[in-house]
């Protein structure tokens, strides 16, 4: 086999941990020199310099290689005590393996972390029996993609996740919605996190000499390494992401003040949980802070009076002045719709490009396999494996898996020891384990990849785990918390109260669900003013980030109905059994109506960007909305404060209209003095000249449109708190 450069670092980094854990000892760099594979023939400088790096590579990847001086010699001595490199005991009941492995299972093929999550799972179980292998009927719909995943989104991440990881600076270009602008960016990246279905990279602009977030999605063409260095800076110690997560639109930016909102009885419990970490709900009243009173303006609009607004003045007027606009834009005659922009359509000529997906360090891979056909062998010299099982479990073909096996073969202590000898016969493996084999025969640490992705599977699908293991989210997540804590990795946050409350609903569905039990729920509809009570048949649960959602049929209505957990009060499992529905696809929207909507300039960029717009010669935007519920539709338009109207049909433009002045008349608000109706809503919808209309900046310095909800983008950051 002809060896890479490549491989033979890594023959040469996990040599290297054999030799220190076999002889269990301080050794000179001297010793390592003369006994290790790779580094023999090397120059002292060479030497220096490889090992160097190799010892820096080890201490990323969880291999804690620790050193002290001699105080005779002066030299520096190297060991690696097993125990160190081997993962602790941790006490996961079989149950709850099984549903971290029906979590991966669920996830496969939509979670760009699944390859990682896969290696981790197998270091977790290795030594206990088989796990199932088909997760239970209650789980079988979970969508994890986000609103703007796209198939180069694995290959972003990926080389993110090495750049993080080797302190390494990037350079790429990037489209700053706000300014609809591309320049190239040079960054230190520090961190990557995902937040209400989307990707988030934050760290240094080298240029802007400040911190800075970037979301992935609006990352154009290749990412690349900015030098040749192996390292080109230090991550601040402690750095910690939890405080740039979760925020709602209207807190991005620097704060400007605080906002004091009258919500109804009904709808105050459901503000308290949803965001019980940025404000209060006292005797009735939401207090938050703000730093954009527009996008504060369109929640309130979108909650259909169940939300009104108290202070400042300027929110009341903002208020005003958008239902005011929405309004004028629905009594009048609709916008003059442009030409659709024509799309240039993909040739055999324009190959579409996509990176590679994100896939767990070789080296982890090597150690994780080194370690399985080690316990297979067990106190015997040797054992049979069946190729298909290796292949499955760790999600390699037989190339793939060959090539795997040569490096391993390849592994030595030093003085012609090696570790183990596999190779493949037909449709099976034979292992023979060599005279220090035993060496590796444990679980190897998880890497700090792999720790992330169970923690990002907690995070996605963390309630459905804790149903199907019917173990409290919060023991099962800090079990393997104290595996991951030999990692210098951020702090988790707390699970938020609407995550226990979350598992609380899930638990009942999905014993619902799994025994066709009738479910009794108490929901709060965007249809309705008050709380109602249904009684559902549950079928299948739905994680469509940042949601997670429950398809059913509702017997008190008669229909099909989805809905929305963080909107559900309480779920409880009833005795009463159901008969599954015949034909029957919860999912289909079977009752939806079609919607024409225009959008306006201002924020045509933010519903083209969701890919289900199309845009129009002017800047405007068109969109046909499927939509099942004229109050879920009437609340998005109120949002858009103008800049979204109905087009067709032209029954629900009159709807829309009246129900605005119901709306204006239920939250006695006032006809806003600076209400005005632009030239874009009045039948000849233009596109406003660059720098026309200056909309209000935040602290990104970016323009922020008045109804579309903000995400985050290029947004520069305080300073991440330390974990504590």
């Amino acid at each position: 086999m002809a060896i890479s450069h490549d491989a033979d670092k890594l023959i040469r980094q996990l040599s290297l941990v054999a030799f220190l854990m076999a002889e269990r000892r301080a050794l000179t760099a001297r010793e390592v020199k003369s006994c290790v594979e790779g580094y023999a023939d090397m120059s002292d400088e060479a030497f220096a310099r490889r090992f160097y790096s190799d010892r820096t590579e080890l201490t990323s990847l969880g291999v804690p290689l620790e050193s002290q001086r001699d105080e005779f010699t002066g030299e520096e001595l190297y060991t690696l005590r097993s125990e160190q490199y081997f993962l602790p005991a941790i006490e996961l009941s079989d149950d709850e393996l099984a549903a971290l492995q029906t979590c991966l299972y669920l996830l496969e093929g939509q979670f760009a972390y699944s390859e990682p999550l896969r290696l981790a799972l197998q270091n977790l179980a290795l030594g206990r029996p088989a796990l199932p292998a088909v997760p239970s009927a209650s789980a079988v719909s979970v969508n994890v993609l986000g609103t703007d995943y796209s198939p180069e989104m694995p290959g972003r991440l990926s080389k993110f996740e090495a750049a993080i990881s080797k302190q390494r600076t990037v350079r790429f270009t990037y489209w700053s919605i706000g300014r609809d602008e591309l320049s190239e960016r040079v960054v230190n990246p520090y961190a990557l996190f995902s937040d209400g279905g989307s990707w988030y990279l934050v760290g240094e602009d080298l240029d802007r000499e400040a911190e800075r977030m970037f979301r992935v999605s609006r990352i154009r063409g290749d990412i690349r390494f900015a030098t040749r260095r192996e390292r080109d800076f230090r991550t601040p110690q402690d750095y910690d992401t939890s405080a740039l997560r979760g925020r709602p639109p209207w807190q991005i930016g620097e704060p400007a003040g605080e906002a004091r909102i009258a919500v109804s009885a009904d709808t105050a419990w459901w503000v308290d949980r949803a965001y019980a970490e940025r404000g209060t709900v006292d005797d009735g009243v939401f207090t938050t802070s703000y730093s954009d009173l527009g996008q504060l303006a369109g929640w309130i609009l979108r909650q259909d009076g169940r939300a009104r607004p108290l202070a400042p003045p300027e929110l009341v007027e903002r208020v005003a002045e958008g239902i005011q606009r929405v309004i004028a834009v629905h009594e009048r005659p609709p916008p003059r719709v442009a030409k659709v922009v024509e799309r240039v359509e993909q040739t055999e000529d324009m190959p579409i490009r996509h990176a590679g997906p994100l896939v767990p360090e070789r080296f982890a891979v090597l150690q994780a396999l080194l370690a399985y056909l080690l316990a297979a062998c067990g106190e015997t010299d040797d054992a049979v494996l069946a190729l298909d099982d290796v292949m499955e479990r760790f999600g390699v073909d037989q190339e793939t898996l060959e090539e795997q096996l040569q490096l391993l073969n390849l592994i030595n202590f030093g003085g012609g020891c090696y570790a183990v000898i596999a190779k493949v016969d037909g449709d099976k493996i034979r292992v023979e384990k060599e005279l220090f084999g035993d060496v590796f025969r444990g679980s190897p640490r998880l890497t700090p990849l792999e720790a992330r992705a169970i923690r990002l599977a907690l995070e996605f699908v963390g309630p459905m785990i804790a149903a199907e293991a019917a173990t409290p989210l919060e023991r099962v997540r800090r079990k393997l918390e104290e595996t991951f804590g030999q990692f210098d990795l951020e702090e988790p946050p707390p699970l938020p109260r609407a995550t226990t409350h979350e598992e609380e609903l899930i638990r009942a569905l999905t014993q619902g669900i799994a025994n066709r039990k009738l479910v009794e729920i108490t929901y709060l509809s965007p249809n309705d003013a008050d709380l109602t009570t249904r009684t559902v048949e549950p079928y299948s649960l739905e994680r469509r980030l940042p949601h997670w959602y429950v398809h059913t049929w509702d017997r008190t209505r008669t229909a099909e109905r989805s809905f929305r957990l963080d909107r559900m009060q309480v779920a409880t499992l009833l005795d009463e059994s159901y008969e599954p529905r015949e034909e029957f696809d919860p999912m289909a929207l079977k009752e939806a109506r079609s919607v024409t909507v225009w959008y306006s300039p201002a924020i045509a960029r933010w519903r083209l960007e969701r890919l289900s717009a199309s845009q129009l010669i002017d800047g405007a935007a068109l969109e046909n909305i499927a939509s099942g519920s004229t109050s879920w539709l009437a609340g998005e338009i109120f949002a858009a404060q103008g800049d979204g109207v109905v087009v067709q049909p032209a029954d629900l433009r009159v709807e829309i209209a009246e129900r605005a002045r119901a709306l204006q008349k239920k939250l006695k608000l006032k006809g806003s003095k600076r209400a005005k109706t632009s030239s874009r809503s009045k039948g000849k919808a233009k596109a406003k000249p660059k720098g026309a209309t200056k909309a209000k900046r935040g602290a990104s310095g970016e323009a922020k449109a008045k109804g579309e909800p903000k995400q985050q983008d290029e947004a520069p950051t305080k300073k991440a708190p330390a974990s504590r």
